[in-house]
């Protein structure tokens, strides 16, 4: 075997290997997707806020004005409708991200 003939074949190689290695490569990840557990944990997080707060502000009235725990129920309540709302309008606007992202790599085919 010549020098040449050595060469071409280590260039012919090192191109197979690199093709492989991008074949394996996952696809590079945005800033803006979520995997499925992190948007389950953004949500947990958004429906215990809405409540943490709606709780202590209804605390916090009843305390200052010395009512029986009516604004804490009232407060409370309004915070889990407030968490359950914010947790909706997440899943919805990955749903419309999805469906977009889906429109999109139709487009391409």
């Amino acid at each position: 075997m010549t020098e040449d003939d050595q060469k071409q074949r280590l260039s012919q190689l090192e191109a197979r290997i690199s093709a492989a290695k991008k074949v394996q490569e996952p696809a590079p990840r945005s800033d803006k997707d979520f995997s499925q557990g992190e948007l389950a944990w953004r949500m947990v997080i958004e429906l215990t806020a809405g409540i943490v707060i709606g709780f202590g502000i209804g605390y916090g009235l009843d305390y200052l004005l010395g009512t029986i725990p009516i604004f804490l129920v009232l407060f409370t309540l309004l915070g889990l409708a407030a968490g359950i709302r914010t947790m909706m309008r997440s899943a919805h606007e990955v749903q419309e991200k999805k469906l977009a992202e889906q429109a999109e790599r139709d487009e391409r085919d």
